[in-house]
């Protein structure tokens, strides 16, 4: 029997369970906002987000080889999922629900194989400028989404930079109660994001509860909006649009293969969202690995992040990531196993089965504010500057994906940038480093003589390349060897 179980759980160490259920339960309270949220801004109803924070997380806590990551829904598989289907059918139609349930399955599956294949290699392939101007590009474009419900207006255009422009040409046509609302948590939220830390800090908390006070903020500001509304009936007599009906009862298991026609509308944007999810859920479960001084295996990471998704196409249809939003909270409050995740989503069981009507007044504009201020933590300008500083190519491709995520597409947008990274890949092969070197005196190391005081021999030239060499690069080799320094015209070659 304990064959049957993952390793953590057939040795499970006993001191640790009341540290995983806190854990659990705190995730649970934390995270219902951000699910609800996340569901609305896929275009689906609220409560598929509640649901798939449930069975699919159980999934990958018993799959995947993450002690402390945590899956459910992520800004960027929402952002995608709405991109992909909304030209396709009308959000939170049956019809709708059903396609994100097949990109859900569809997605899984890639995952899942690329898994069971050993292709975990493949989350390498894309650099990170490229990942960086894609979630960057792609947090823009989830800001301008949310601008309508925090101005509580109905813009015309299907672009993003039209949207842009219709909501700046009407902010004279804001809606009062609903922007004063929705106002007041954007300012509230970037103050807590801001500094509300570095004040805690300074008034003698120590630095991890202070961490976790700025984490606890966005309920406590979601929960405010909700009071406001109910307190003032803002929804019903003011105008203020708010979640609406969210369904009580658990989720129902529907299981179904997609046709062919959906196969085929689906097929390549789904091994897009495959493919950065699998880079995404690694290199978060990666950062989690190093600063907890454990070990992933990125195989195991793509067989739990595949069940998830396939899992929540069948109890929800909404696609599900690593979340890193998610990820920080479970670790701020003290996870130490993939217990904790299961604790989660058993508490998230006992919330939709009874208590998810509580949220059907939550404000929209509020929800937009968190969703606006999270995406705002997405764009990576230190990212930029670090690529701009150290390498002009990859700073290229990181503006250029970001470019053409909004000016094209999250489609377009990452094809862009697998393209620029591939050219950068072979421009630098073709046209390797050569450094003429020398020895350091009284030791037996070369150096290059353009950074070291080196001892060198006349008319001999000892030489580094910076690559293998390959039919690509033979030619860049020779013509730079052929003509070494416009001092030397005659030196024997010793290759180092």
């Amino acid at each position: 029997m304990p064959k049957l179980l993952p390793a953590w759980l057939a040795n499970y160490p006993k001191d640790k369970l009341g540290a995983d259920v806190a854990a659990g339960l705190i995730v649970t309270i934390l995270v219902i906002p951000q699910s609800l949220a996340y569901a609305l801004l896929a275009g689906l109803p609220a409560q598929l987000g509640l649901y798939v924070s449930i069975f699919p997380v159980i999934a990958y806590a018993l799959l995947g080889s993450s002690r402390v990551q945590s899956v459910g829904p992520v800004a960027i598989t929402a952002i995608m999922t709405y991109g992909v289907l909304s030209p396709l059918a009308t959000p939170t139609t049956p019809d709708y629900v059903m396609l994100a349930a097949a990109l859900s399955l569809i997605s899984g599956a890639m995952l899942l194989a690329c898994g069971f294949l050993r292709l975990g290699f493949l989350s390498q392939l894309l650099s990170r400028p490229v990942i960086s101007g894609f979630i960057s590009g792609s947090a823009v474009l989830i800001v301008v989404s949310q601008l309508k419900y925090l101005l509580g207006v109905t813009p015309q255009g299907e672009s993003s930079g039209a949207l842009l422009v219709d909501l700046l040409t009407r902010l004279g046509e804001s809606h009062g109660p609903t922007l004063a609302i929705g106002g007041s948590a954007l300012v509230l939220l970037l103050v807590v994001r801001l500094a509300l830390a570095d004040w805690l800090v300074k008034l003698g908390l120590a630095a991890g509860r202070a961490a976790f006070i700025v984490r606890l903020m966005p309920l406590l500001v979601v929960m405010g909006g909700l009071a406001a509304v109910i307190a003032f009936d803002l929804d019903r007599s003011h105008g203020v649009d708010v979640v609406g009906a969210v369904v009580t009862g658990l989720p129902e298991w529907k299981f179904f293969l997609p046709g062919m026609d959906t196969l085929q509308q689906l097929l390549r944007p789904a091994f897009v969202m495959a493919l950065i999810g699998m880079v995404q859920g690694i290199t978060m479960a990666q950062a989690l690995a190093i600063k907890r001084r454990e070990r992933i295996d990125a195989n195991g990471e793509l067989v739990g992040l595949g069940a998830a998704n396939i899992v929540a196409a069948f109890s929800g249809g909404m696609p599900v990531g690593g979340g890193t939003s998610r990820s920080a909270i479970n670790v701020a409050a003290g996870a130490q196993t993939p217990l904790a995740a299961i604790v989660s989503a058993l508490a998230m069981l006992v919330v939709v089965a009874g208590a998810a009507h509580w949220f059907e007044r939550l404000p929209l504009a509020v929800l937009a504010a968190s969703i606006i201020v999270a995406a705002l933590s997405m764009i990576d300008g230190h990212a930029l500057r670090q690529a701009w500083a150290y390498d002009r190519a990859d700073a290229l491709a990181l503006l250029c994906t970001a470019c053409g995520v909004l000016l094209f597409g999250l489609e377009a947008g990452i094809g862009l940038g697998i393209v620029l990274s591939m050219a950068t890949l072979l421009l630098r092969v073709s046209s390797p480093h050569i450094a003429v070197v020398g020895r350091v005196p009284g030791t037996e190391h070369f150096r290059n003589v353009a950074r070291y005081a080196v001892e060198t021999l006349p008319g001999v030239l000892f030489v580094r390349i910076d690559e293998r060499l390959f039919f690509g690069n033979l030619a860049a080799v020779e013509q730079r060897l052929e003509h070494p320094s416009s001092t030397v015209k005659r030196v024997s070659y010793c290759f180092i």
